[in-house]
């Protein structure tokens, strides 16, 4: 049974990428799909802490990350391709490597896009670390 960890962090070319792991769970036939928001934990200090609690913080992050996944999610409901999600707190690429193994996943889909004026020749840096720590094969969507 295919098995596939997509990584959601609300740009295009992860919802490219949710799209395409959508496909490849169809065309396989038993495959599932398990949705991955990872964010940083809240990063609250000095004078910031009298304004904002860690707690409105974290509220506030969680509500981000639910949104961000409901939009994923919406591509995928109603296609008959079984699929969970869940949020992560922490660093993105150890996050998704550690997610994936947890899970048992066949392989890691992920969108990518440029860091640099050379744009779409470049890497983002998630996706690098992700390559260089997981030894699941890795699709990454432009």
């Amino acid at each position: 049974m295919l098995k596939l960890l997509v990584a959601v962090d609300g740009s295009d070319s992860a919802l490219r990428a949710v799209r395409y792991a959508l496909a490849l769970a169809k065309l396989v036939g038993n495959g599932s799909l398990h949705l991955v928001n990872v964010h940083e934990p809240a990063l609250i200090y000095g004078e910031i802490a009298v304004y904002v609690p860690r707690e409105k913080m974290e509220s506030l992050q969680r509500e981000h990350s639910e949104a961000v996944l409901a939009s994923a999610e919406a591509l995928i409901k109603g296609d008959g391709v079984p699929y969970t999600k869940d949020i992560f707190i922490g660093n993105a690429a150890e996050g998704l490597v550690e997610q994936a193994s947890k899970l048992g996943c066949s392989g890691i889909v992920m969108g990518t896009r440029g860091l640099s004026s050379i744009g779409n020749l470049v890497m983002g840096s998630v996706a690098t670390k992700v390559i260089h720590l997981t030894d699941l094969p890795v699709t990454l969507v432009k």
